[in-house]
């Protein structure tokens, strides 16, 4: 009996909690809006970049890595990723990210070589500063300052450092 009170009392505390509404997938139509964003065209059933890759075996094209309101605003983003040393060197990754908008249309916000890692701290209007890795031990970490993402800092797992 107390089992089963206790159950029910923790089901009752869980359904409770709220988490913020936050999309983890795009429509059809903002899906190829946020790819045309980036400056992604469809190239059979692929996204791809102006990247050219000639078909390396290490190539993949564009995916959507990740959905979610990474400043705060109620509208999702979307981290777009591509992959191949032709276009991205010993790195092998490149990154897009985009905004939807307060009219419904997609912007790019910023895109580099290498692997983006969204941190807690935050630069104006509540964006992530961006770490971004890639074969090394000494990151850039930047920063959004109200018109684009600047190198803000260099950090290794959090600590500062001095790129070579």
């Amino acid at each position: 009996m107390k089992l089963n009170i206790l159950f029910t009392s923790l089901l009752m505390m869980l359904s409770s909690v709220s988490a913020p509404a936050s999309p983890t997938q795009l429509s059809s139509a903002d899906e190829t809006a946020a790819f045309k964003a980036a400056g992604y065209k469809l190239n059979g059933k692929e996204w791809r970049s102006n990247c050219d890759d000639p078909g390396t075996p290490s190539y993949t094209p564009g995916v959507i890595e990740q959905v979610g309101d990474l400043n705060g605003d109620g509208r999702p983003e979307a981290v777009i990723t591509e992959g191949g040393a032709y276009c991205y060197g010993i790195t092998g990754t490149g990154y897009s990210l985009v905004s939807k908008q307060k009219n419904g249309s997609w912007k790019l916000i910023t895109s580099s070589t290498g692997i983006p890692n969204f941190l807690t701290t935050k630069g104006v209007h509540g964006w992530p500063d961006i770490e971004i890795g890639g074969p090394g031990f000494c990151f850039p970490v930047e920063r959004w300052n109200g018109r684009k993402y600047v190198l803000q800092r260099h950090q290794y797992e959090g600590k500062p450092c001095q790129p070579n």
